[in-house]
């Protein structure tokens, strides 16, 4: 992607001189754009048609027609619970929801790479990654309506604790790699991110922490094109995957939304880590269909026709499409598999609606060990403004 700096403390240009300089703009473009579907790893078309690669073939190449549906059923029971809890957070039952809709291909697809005893740090987003790695997903959604910190035990089942601090998890991953290498396992770990957290600089040191020290990590950033409401061209001035060649490892970019394309690749990284190879960045390419969290407008920063685009794109028909072009798939299973989304659905409700309430004092205690007066001070405005809609409530 190239950025046009400005000149405007240049001096003016004749018309021929501008016009000659918008086309080789428009050159430049071009040619980043066919450079970077080059560079993109792809296995599956968006109309579904399988795509040769001699280098991740082999990765996929033993995958039977009930693992290919399998894939397909965890995308799809993804993001029915997804959907499911964007409804709940709309419904007042949790105060917060971060949607993975859209990136179902890049997390089921990286999380079925992973081996039961590697161990993976995920964002707050990897909803998908969570399911493959067994969490069930009901034990998500408390840390959301603010009744715990986490609802499940991370060495459980060798997944993290969602991380609310972007790109922190980046050095815990790198850190806990470098811990398995000296304790001599046979294991990898795999650190999720977006593209906004590239920017951080817990990012970079994570990168140089793990190439110097030759750690079995595998960096899993899913580009999906918008840090909040900051478009990743504001970010960067090359593809995120070539950021690895300034810290001495290679870096891939895969279809984010084929899932194919992504285990492919996973698989592929996850084996040099264990192999003694060190590090690997994986650019997943892929788009964040609705808004960053529910408090939050996309429509606001941009275009409904960009998302339409993307539409076309979509992972699940993707797969679908594929699987009834080679006779994998029946109505039947289509069809069944559609109860057990209703089924996950109204276990989803029922869960959520079955918890307490949060405690709303919670957030004042344990922030000093003896108590403060400012403390104090905030805790009794609170009260007092709890206690103003009781007031409102019995007034009427």
């Amino acid at each position: 992607m190239t950025v046009d700096s400005s000149a405007a403390s240049k001096p003016r240009r004749g018309a021929a001189s501008r016009a000659g300089s918008a086309g080789a703009k428009r050159t430049t473009r071009t040619t980043a754009k066919k450079s970077a579907d080059t560079e993109l790893v792809q296995l599956l078309t968006p109309e579904g048609k399988r795509v040769k690669n001699a280098e991740y073939d082999g990765f996929v190449a033993g995958l039977t027609p009930d693992e290919l549906c399998g894939l397909y059923r965890d995308m799809v029971l993804t993001r029915r619970f997804d959907a499911e809890a964007t409804a709940l957070q709309r419904q007042g039952e949790l105060g917060l929801w971060a949607s993975l809709l859209g990136q179902e291909a890049a997390q089921i697809g990286s999380g079925r790479a992973t081996r039961e005893d590697d161990y993976v740090f995920p964002t707050y987003r990897e909803h998908g990654v969570a399911w493959c790695r067994g969490v069930d997903p009901t034990n998500l959604l408390g840390m959301f309506r603010g009744v715990n910190n986490g609802g499940w035990d991370p060495n459980g089942n060798n997944f993290h604790l969602y991380t609310i601090v972007i790109g922190s998890q980046a050095l815990h991953a790198t850190g806990y790699a470098m811990g398995i290498t000296k304790d001599g396992a046979d294991s990898a770990v795999i650190a999720y991110f977006g593209d906004g957290a590239s920017s951080q600089g817990d990012v970079s040191e994570a990168f140089n922490f793990a190439a110097v020290y030759n750690a079995p990590v595998v960096f899993f950033c899913q580009n999906n094109q918008w840090a909040i409401s900051e478009p990743t061209e504001k970010q960067t001035r090359v593809p995120l995957y070539q950021r690895a060649q300034g810290f001495g490892f290679p870096g891939v970019r895969v279809d984010g939304n084929d899932v194919l394309a992504c285990l492919a690749v996973t698989r592929w990284a996850l084996e040099r880590a264990r192999n003694g190879e060190g590090p690997t960045l994986i650019e997943a390419f892929t788009y964040r269909m609705g808004a960053h969290t529910t408090s939050d407008d996309p429509s606001r920063y941009r275009h409904d026709d960009e998302r339409l685009a993307w539409e076309a794109k979509d992972p699940i028909l993707r797969l679908r499409r594929f699987l009834e072009s080679a006779n994998h798939a029946d109505e039947g299973f289509f069809a069944e598999l559609e109860a057990e989304s209703e089924a996950l659905g109204k276990r989803v409700r029922e869960v959520v609606r079955a918890m307490p309430d949060p405690d709303t004092f919670a957030i004042f205690e344990n922030v000093y060990a003896d108590g403060h007066a400012l403390v104090d001070e905030e805790r009794a405005q609170f009260a007092a403004y709890q206690a103003s809609f009781a007031d409102a409530e019995g007034g009427n």
